[in-house]
This record gives structure tokens, sequence and C-alpha cells, in this order.
């Protein structure tokens, strides 16, 4: 047993609209900046943490106890912490799991993520679902608020960054079983482990690709398929890239793409994208399948999506999943071409296993995609 608690000095959160929140400090002392978001899963804080495509955010965990079972490093998403900051009701400084190696406090520490507690996680997840996302302040060494303001008013909104970039590898690597069936190239956005673990248990090489890759680069690896990863940041200010999507379409090669991946898939059709007012963060999200019928609880993260009324006017474009609480695009397929995506992630497994068929869909396109080109040859 780990069990330890100790008083905290006091921090803020400022918004960006002037409220602000009392409460303690957690993880380092310092100030942190970025656009606030909730979500409401009950665990999975290790993974939050570490998934990509939260960087550049603060978040507000709707949990009531966070920290309480410690950090267990092979159950993390990347290489690290990737949140700018996080905000908790009860902040947990030991923990309680056999298995874990350090507390969140001592990791949050090593990595200087900067983080507040003891506040009213009900009234700012509210306050955020009515009002909409907007940046906010966390600070534990500066308590002057107009200072703070001041400061808050110098960082850049989520709309228009570009952030795949600061998480994308810099350099290719492999993953899994070179002796495996099939091969497949993974452009890295932010990509999660569990996706690169999710397509090798389903008898699959992959190299792993920085998101700036050339096209040739890629076809080099001779791919069976093509996978699209979830990141951060904006589709919208990524033009290069949804160019370079529709490259990969072009060439007939299946392709699957993952939240940031399936909004780029939308982009290189000529799909726009949009804010949403709060996103869709958690583990209970409710999405139906519009082809089977079937519904499933999703896990997502993203604060954009693709724009209903662009994807009335493409014929070429189906709609294959929605989300059951407010109607937005969960999923797509290319009729003309050999590619689909969803909006959420099928290898976080919170229903648990609801999703995971989409791999092996995307499996099976590969499958009939070599059977196709040997009958073709």
């Amino acid at each position: 047993m780990h069990l330890k608690y100790s008083s905290h000095p006091k921090a803020l959160l400022v918004l960006e609209d002037g409220k602000v929140f009392e409460g303690k400090a957690a993880g380092k002392i310092g100030t942190t900046t970025g656009e606030i978001c909730f979500n409401t899963g009950m665990t999975g804080y290790q993974e939050i943490f570490t998934d990509p495509s939260y960087f550049g955010q603060i978040v507000v965990m709707a949990s009531s106890h966070i920290g309480n079972y410690g950090i267990e490093e092979n159950e993390v998403e990347s290489d690290g912490i990737k949140i700018a900051g996080m905000v908790c009701k009860k902040f947990n400084t030991g923990f309680s799991r056999p298995r874990a190696q350090k507390s969140l406090q001592q990791y949050f520490e090593e990595s200087n993520i900067v983080s507040i507690s003891d506040v009213d996680t009900r009234a700012i997840v509210r306050y955020i679902r009515d009002r909409g996302s907007m940046n906010c302040i966390i600070s534990s060494d500066n308590l002057d608020i107009e200072s703070l303001k001041k400061q808050l008013a110098k960082v850049p909104k989520m709309e228009g960054l570009e952030l795949s970039s600061k998480v994308s590898t810099t350099k290719s690597y492999f993953y899994g079983d070179e002796k495996a069936k099939h091969k497949v190239a993974v452009i890295d956005y932010g990509v999660k482990k569990n996706i690169l673990r999710s397509l090798a248990e389903r008898n699959c090489y992959l190299k792993v690709f920085p998101m700036r890759t050339s096209l040739e680069e890629v076809l080099a690896f001779k791919p069976d398929g093509i996978m699209l990863s979830n990141g951060p940041g904006d589709p919208g200010a990524m033009p290069k890239d949804s160019a370079f999507v529709k490259q990969l379409v072009d060439t007939d090669i299946p392709v699957f793409g993952i939240c940031l991946g399936h909004q780029l898939l939308g982009e290189s059709q000529g799909i726009s994208t949009f804010k949403m007012k709060a996103g869709h963060r958690g583990i209970n999200a409710p999405v139906q399948n519009l082809i089977s019928g079937k519904s499933e609880i999703t896990s997502q993260n993203h604060g954009f999506g693709l724009n209903p009324e662009d994807i009335k006017k493409n014929p070429n474009i189906e709609i294959t999943h929605i989300n059951l609480n407010d109607g937005t695009i969960e999923g797509i397929r290319l009729k003309n071409k050999n590619a689909f995506s969803v909006q959420y992630h099928p290898e976080a497994c919170p229903g648990p296993l609801d999703a995971r068929y989409l791999f092996d869909e995307f499996v099976t396109n590969i499958e009939k995609a070599k059977v196709s080109k040997k009958q073709t040859a």
C-alpha cells in the first residue's frame, strides 16, 4: 500500500471569459495554459493523460477521484504525458494498486505537469458544456488574477492550430512481426499505442511514418493497407496533410482512418470540418452503425467534426455511423474508393469490445484487395 495525503498550496483556474475557480495545487508548482475540455470517463486517466490527441489541452476529469490507482508504465498510450494540465476534484498523492510503479503526483512532477484539485468539477463541466470550449490558465505560483488574464489573452485558440507535428514521430519505425501476413503503413498524426497493438494482433506488420512523409516513401514499403491515425489540433489547418491523404486514397490501397485520420479523410474529399461547442470526450458515447443497425458504446476524444451538409452534396460518401446523443457523424465510407473511417476510438475498448470489428473489417478489405490484385495481374 502506498497511501499519502498532504496539504497543497493554493492554485487558481482562470477561464478565457474571466470566470475564476480556486483550488489546491497538484503536480508541479507553476503555470500552464491550454484549451479546457472535460472527460466523462470514470477510469483510464493514464490513457487520457498520455493520448497525443490531448496535446495543448487542459483536461477536467469528471470522475471524483484521480490518482488512486497510481501509474503502471506499461499502460500508457505514447512516450509520455501529452496533456497541458489537469483539473480534478480529489487528487490522490498516493496509490493503492500493487502493480503501480509510482504515484500520479510523482509522474506529474517528472513530466512538469501543472494541475489543480479541490475544485467543483461538476460546476466546471456544466460551465464548459453551456458556454463552449475556451482557453484557460492554471497557476500555483502566480495568484494575481489580472496578471493571469493578461497571460491567457496571448494564448492562441485551438481553432486554426496545427498540432500533429508536435507529437508525430520524427523517424519511421517498425512495429510487430516482420513475418506477418499483411503490411500496413501507419501515418502518425499522434498515434496511440493500442492502435498499433490492435493491428499487430491481426497479423499485420507495421511501418509507422512521420506525418510529412512523401507518397514515394510510403509506397516503397509496399503496404497492403494504410492507417490514418488520431492526433491533436484543427484538421482544417492541415491542407497539405489532407492533400496527402487524397493521394493515398487515390492509390486504391485500403485506407482506415481514426479520429483526426477520419477528419482528414473527409477533408481530402472536400468535406469541411467544424469546431464543436464542447466536443466528445469519454468512454460511454453511444454510436449506431447504420449498416448493421447495431449500437456500440464507444471511447471518444475530439473537438472537431465533419460537416453533414457537405456530405449530402457528395454522392461518393456514405455515412456509416452516427452519435446517438447529438446526431453528429461518427463514421463514413467512400463508395468510389477503398477507404473508411470512424470518429471514435475502436482500440480503446470501453464496451469493451463493441468496436473492435472495425479492425477486422480493415483486414478483410486488405485481403479482398489482395485477391482482386491477383485476379487482374
